[in-house]
């Protein structure tokens, strides 16, 4: 049995109205420190976005996510925040925001392998059950 390590994670949401603070679930991060791991995976359900706001601008909404994968991956393609450690990189990402992309409360677990925690994730939070 692998050793476990604790992990911090979030929930990205979109919030096409931000007046209404109404969302839907988009991707997660998750970072495990002891196993050097950051990632972010998206799974945007744009269907779920238009029908809380048919006018929301999909493109714009795409480009910012593309964004937060970019920011865990780190180096100069992400620009100056990319040069921060992978935990200022999750800190500055779960920051509080009022904005279209914003993510929840950063909660915590213990895992044998981040990756499969991101899966679990998506599954629960993310992905419309079938």
């Amino acid at each position: 049995m692998r050793d476990h390590s604790s992990y911090d994670y979030a929930v990205i949401r979109v919030v096409p109205r931000v007046e209404r603070e109404e969302f839907v679930n988009a991707g997660v991060i998750v970072l495990c420190s002891a196993r050097d791991f950051l990632e972010a995976r998206i799974e945007l359900d744009e269907r779920r976005v238009l029908a809380l706001a048919p006018a929301a601008d999909l493109e714009a909404i795409r480009r910012h996510l593309a964004g937060i994968p970019a920011i865990c991956r780190g180096g100069d393609a992400a620009g100056p925040i990319g040069r921060l450690s992978a935990r200022e990189r999750f800190d500055w990402l779960v920051a509080p925001r009022s904005t279209v992309i914003q993510t929840s409360a950063a909660h915590t677990g213990r895992c044998g392998d981040p990756a499969e925690v991101i899966e679990r994730l998506l599954d629960t939070m993310v992905r419309t059950p079938q």
